[in-house]
């Protein structure tokens, strides 16, 4: 049997390897069904709509040519295309591989029994193979897995999805033109079978064996499997179950193995009436839910409704007197073992005498009390979406329900009273083996001492009362002595045997010998005989009573079933957080399941042990976290209530009172209140904490941590939510609702912030750190999100760093078409309220304003309450949101003019004519007024549109200065040692780089440092920036950018007019509206993304128009000007804001437009 799994036997190890990848392969089909791309699903409208051309089922290896070429053909689904290529690879990739390795596994199979078949492992055959004991446990696992992995497949990853899956990966990878891959035939081996697992759906035909039949499988090797699968206990398991009454639960594995191997055979299935008979009596009796792998459950009556043979073998196990006798035979055993297992589970009734004196009893009692939890649970569980539909399985349903008085309650408590006993009885048993060597030489010793101290006292050498030295009894007490020192713990039979002589030989001696008449002598023989006693115990205590309770202790089949009995649970916790004690007792009876995977995998000593643990063990945890739940989730309810007291009930103590109103603010019955919501937040925490930290599978579970995670998953769920609802506007409302919606965020938040900070101590949390740590990752997270709609390469779910499996980001349904989140839909409607063509922004007041009425619309005060409502995290991310818009914007605005514009030849000409007519940039233009006009007139229909671009681009970036503004007052308020030590280090850095591009042989940190990326983010949330100075987009050196620029500027500036009273540009008609300050924001920002010179162009060109339009007006006066033109008097106003905004001296504008006329510009505008 051993020498089966030899190193030296490469058939026993290529099969064991082959059966060990099996298990991986199920592991990574159940991790990556909880990654499926949704979009692949094309559930939604908005899918289809965007996504319908570019995904297709195999219906796309019929037309591949005209589905390739639709897509080339348009430049619009060939951008979405790859898009969606660059994005999701990645897992297409991880989604292929294991498909792929499902195939190679089959095929590895095939190719292992050929080689089998061929000779190739000497001296070994199919049916050698077989009658090893190992061998035929390895052969028949290695079929039931592959069937396992198929079923699996369709059952979490849906046909059509797995179709669409295989198709993108089949377009976009290398892998189509390489002659080694085999994509065709994992295609072919997982096309859609029709299955589909809801209710509503009806089985496919011939499913699953047609599914099974798409890579043949040798017909010999599948009859000898179903052959050992029928006959043997290959497991062995009996020896575990000696009744007969619970020879199908002793079965149950190999039950689960018949049932997949038999659809490799349906013919068994379908006519051979004997074979299935015999199945049926022998594993199926009184059974017909089973678990297949891992808790996946299957039902008999639907599964083999189809198949005529089977049907009518287990219409007798389905008989309804049958059933009800089976039914109300394990609702007695349950009445008679809940009470029995309470009984037992009394202090002082488990000790170690007892279990040792009735160690099959107590095996029994969890035998029975494990077969009948696995019927009960299996039978009477909620049906499996494939079939709940079917009348027959709902019907018999119904009849095990009444019958066995089924009662969810009643169940979880035997649950929970067996994994105590268990876990009791284990840890005991475990104990005594440990310590077993230690008693069994203390015992052992103790007797000899005894034996020893007799023997001296029948010497005469020691005085004892009325004891007469006799020869014959000294020697005899000392040879009795010698024999219980020569007995050895090792030979366990042996020592068994001559201890139960030695007992009776020391009773006869004390009723030969009259030796019961002197009471000390006969206390040493019952000492001893006690001692002997214990010898036997500890001799008796074996390993095998701990693999026997492993055995019958299995609840793998209740991995998924569990999860209906979570309420229950929930509510017990409710009302006695010490049931967590108890809890963790069947958690680990849970973790059990965990070996069944891992067997195989852990003997072939194989790398993917660590991974498959650390999926299923992660999934336990994930139901413990959950389980537990309850207690984070009861006390930020009655918080909510402390909350609600604290704030509108109780009123807050003046600093001097009159002893008239001491009652009135004693408020004695509603601060009893707020101390008994108190105390019961903190007995749940204590409830929790009494948990010990526990090993779950290969991941420690600290009670602690549990806790605090639970915490923050409740904080996050209740932070979105208040996010999500606080910030959703009606876009059909007249005026803006924004400034109420962020009051009553602001009110929210700080009451969630008010109860955190209260509780804090009761429940042993950093309340604040948690607080800000979490806002500030909700806030991260829907930012991503949000700016995701501007990325080609998008941040899915699983990438982000932001979210977490433990403590998840809740996301929700987008409520508009444009924003994804709240953090989107706060930017849009800050865009909306500030739109540069409805309102007027006066810098000196640092105010919008609206353009009909003359209200203020918003002022530098509502970004504090901005700040109230989402906190600094929430203000950053707004600005990082804002940024990513005006790259868009700027990014949309260069294409269309490079693909638009620059690419046309008429432009191109009246572009270099201007420019021509222009230089050099020192001369004066004849007849401005007509010069300039000739050419702006005829861009009049591009202009609307670059001056949108640029009045969004404007209008965001003063958002972005009042953001950075309101950042960096509350951080000197707040934090200022850390605003001075970053303005410090900001400002050593520039002077280090402006040295090193001075003499490059200075220092510069290299592309490996991160120093200048993290110093950056916290000059970000400190708001130590300039918006107005940043470069969003690298940019090439367009042609006549510069021309283009001027003349835009020129068309534009007629519309504006200088405003006194408001200190800027404004626009002249209120029906063709344009606010200058985001004009010329928008402009400078524009310009700043190119060389200087681009910059420097335009200002030269600017400084001409003035000129020439100055020489103009003094040539037509004769020479005396009593006012300015209004050309030269708003351009002017331009150039003063545009050097404000840019950062630009007085001494470059005078570079360009000589001194005076500056002078008496501001001498004429002023007076």
């Amino acid at each position: 049997m051993a020498e089966f799994l030899a190193e030296n036997n490469p058939c026993g190890q290529s099969i064991l390897r082959l059966v060990s990848r099996g298990n991986a392969i199920i592991a990574e089909l159940l991790r990556l069904k909880d990654y499926i791309p949704p979009v692949f699903r094309l559930e939604t409208k908005q899918d289809q709509q965007k996504y319908g051309e570019i995904i297709s089922d195999f219906s796309y290896f019929k037309m591949s040519d005209e589905f390739d070429q639709k897509i080339d053909s348009n430049p619009q689904l060939q951008d979405l295309d790859e898009e969606f290529r660059e994005n999701y690879t990645e897992i297409l990739t991880r989604f292929y591989l294991v498909f792929e390795s499902l195939h190679k596994y089959i095929t590895d199979l095939n190719r292992f029994l050929d080689d089998l078949e061929e000779g190739l492992f000497i001296q070994q055959t199919l049916e050698s193979v077989l009658l090893s004991e190992e061998g035929k446990q390895l052969m028949c696992e290695a079929l039931y897995l592959y069937g396992v992995m198929l079923l699996v497949v369709d059952l979490h990853i849906e046909g059509v999805v797995r179709e669409r899956m295989l198709v993108s990966y089949y377009r976009y990878s290398a892998q189509r033109s390489s002659t080694e891959s085999n994509i065709d035939d994992v295609c072919k081996l997982l096309r859609s079978t029709g299955f589909t697992n809801t209710s509503a759906s009806k089985r496919a035909p011939n499913y699953p064996e047609v599914y099974f039949k798409r890579i043949p499988v040798n017909v010999l090797y599948v009859n000898m499997v179903l052959g050992r699968l029928r006959s043997d206990d290959i497991y062995n398991q009996i020896s575990a179950y000696p009744f007969p009454e619970h020879r199908s639960t002793a079965l149950a594995t190999q039950a689960a193995m018949l049932y997949i191997c038999l659809f490799f055979a349906p013919s068994v299935l379908h006519t051979q009436t004997a074979k299935m008979r015999e199945i049926v009596d022998k594993y199926f009796p009184d059974n017909w839910v089973i678990s297949i792998y891992m808790g996946i459950t299957v039902n008999l009556v639907d599964s083999w409704e189809p198949y005529k043979a089977a049907r009518t073998a287990l219409s007798n196990t389905l008989d309804s007197s049958n059933v009800l006798d089976i039914a109300a035979r394990y609702a007695k055993r349950m009445q008679k073992m809940i009470p029995h297992t309470q009984q037992l589970l009394k202090e002082g009734a488990l000790i170690e005498e007892n279990v040792l004196d009735h160690v099959s009893k107590v095996t029994n009692v969890v035998r029975e009390c494990n077969v009948t939890l696995r019927w009960i649970m299996l039978h009477a569980s909620s049906p499996g979406p494939a079939w709940e539909g079917n009348k027959r399985c709902k019907q018999i349903r119904d009849q095990v329900t009444a019958d066995a008085k089924c009662n969810p309650l009643q169940v979880f408590e035997l649950l929970l009273n067996t994994a105590q006993f268990e876990l009791k009885i284990k840890d005991m048993f475990k104990h005594l083996l440990m310590e077993k060597q230690n008693k069994w030489e203390k015992y052992k010793k103790e007797g000899v001492e005894r034996m020893m101290e007799l023997s001296e006292v029948f010497s005469g050498t020691k005085p004892l009362t009325r004891v007469e030295k006799n020869e014959n009894l000294q020697s005899w007490f000392a040879a009795m002595g010698k024999q219980i020192d020569s007995l050895k713990h090792e030979d366990a039979t042996a020592s068994g045997r001559k201890i139960g002589q030695l007992i009776q030989a020391l009773q006869e001696v004390q009723e030969f010998h009259q030796l019961e008449s002197n009471l000390q002598v006969r206390q040493f023989l019952a000492d001893t005989r006690l001692y002997l006693h214990q010898m036997i115990r500890t001799i008796n205590i074996k390993e095998d009573v701990l693999i026997t309770l492993q055995i019958v202790g299995d609840l793998s089949y209740a991995w998924e079933i569990v999860d209906s009995y979570t309420s229950i649970m929930q509510e017990g916790i409710k009302k006695d957080p010490s049931l967590v004690i108890k809890l963790r007792a069947t958690f680990l009876k849970l973790s059990s399941a965990l070996e069944i995977p891992l067997l195989r995998i852990n003997q072939a000593h194989s790398p993917d042990l660590v991974s498959v643990s650390q999926y299923y063990s992660g999934e336990l945890v994930g139901y413990v976290r959950k389980v537990l739940h309850i207690i984070p989730e009861t006390m930020f309810g009655l918080m909510a209530r402390i909350v609600s007291l604290q704030t509108s009930v109780i009123k807050e103590l003046p600093t001097r009172l009159d002893k008239d109103r001491l009652r009135e603010y004693a408020q004695l019955e509603d601060r009893h209140e707020v101390a008994r919501l108190t105390h019961s937040v903190s007995v749940f925490t204590e409830g929790i904490l009494m948990m010990k930290s526990t090993l779950v599978g290969i991941i420690r579970v600290d009670p602690k941590q549990l806790l605090e995670d639970g915490i923050r998953k409740e904080l996050v769920k209740h932070i979105a939510t208040a996010l999500h609802n606080g910030l959703t506007f009606n876009p059909k409302a007249k005026t803006s609702e924004l400034l109420g919606k962020l009051e009553a965020l602001g009110k929210i938040m700080d009451g969630y912030r008010r109860s955190f900070e209260y509780i804090q101590d009761y429940v042993n949390i950093y309340g604040l750190k948690i607080w800000q740590e979490e806002v500030s990752r909700i806030i991260s997270y829907n930012v991503e999100q949000e700016c995701n709609s501007f990325l080609r390469n998008k941040v899915q779910d699983w990438q982000s760093v932001h979210q977490s499996k433990t403590i998840p980001i809740p996301k929700f349904p987008p409520t508009d078409t444009t924003s994804v989140n709240f953090i989107g839909r706060l930017a849009r409607e800050l865009i909306r309220i500030t739109d540069p063509k409805l309102t007027v922004y006066i810098e000196h007041m640092t105010a919008w304003y609206d353009l009909k009425t003359h209200n203020e619309v918003i002022n530098l005060k509502f970004f504090s309450k901005i700040t109230k409502s989402v906190g600094t995290a929430g203000l950053t991310g707004l600005d990082r949101l804002f940024s990513f818009m005006i790259v868009t914007e700027l990014q949309n605005y260069l294409n269309a003019l490079q693909k638009g514009v620059l690419q046309d030849k008429a432009w191109l000409e009246m572009f270099a004519v201007v420019s021509k007519g222009l230089s050099p940039c020192c001369n004066i233009i004849s007849n401005p007024g007509r010069f300039y006009s000739q050419y702006t007139s005829r861009a009049q229909r591009v202009w609307p549109q670059i001056l949108d671009r640029v009045l969004k681009v404007g209008q965001m970036q003063l958002l972005r200065k009042h953001i950075t503004c309101e950042l960096n007052i509350s951080c000197k308020f707040d934090s200022k040692h850390l605003v001075s030590a970053l303005q410090v280090m900001n400002d050593a850095l520039l002077a280090e780089i402006e040295a090193h591009y001075k003499e490059p042989s200075k220092p510069y940190p290299k592309e490996s440092n991160p120093l200048l990326y993290e110093l950056s983010t916290y000059l970000d949330w400190t708001g130590i920036s300039n918006p107005y100075t940043k470069i969003y987009v690298t940019t090439k050196n367009l042609q006549f950018f510069s021309v283009l620029s001027f003349l835009f500027v020129v068309s534009q500036l007629p519309k504006l007019t200088y405003a006194k009273n408001v200190g800027s540009l404004i626009t002249r008609r209120v029906q063709d509206p344009m606010d200058g300050v985001p004009f010329i924001v928008g402009m400078q920002t524009l310009l700043r993304q190119f060389h200087p010179e681009i910059r420097n162009q335009f200002l030269l060109y600017l400084g001409q128009y003035v000129k020439s339009h100055m020489e103009a007006a003094i040539s037509s006066s004769s020479g005396k000007v009593s006012e300015l033109p209004n050309e030269v008097v708003t351009t002017l106003h331009f150039l003063e804001s545009f050097a404000h905004y840019s950062g630009i001296s007085r001494k470059t504008l005078a570079a360009h437009i000589p001194e005076p006329i500056l002078d008496q510009y501001q001498t004429l505008s002023t007076s």
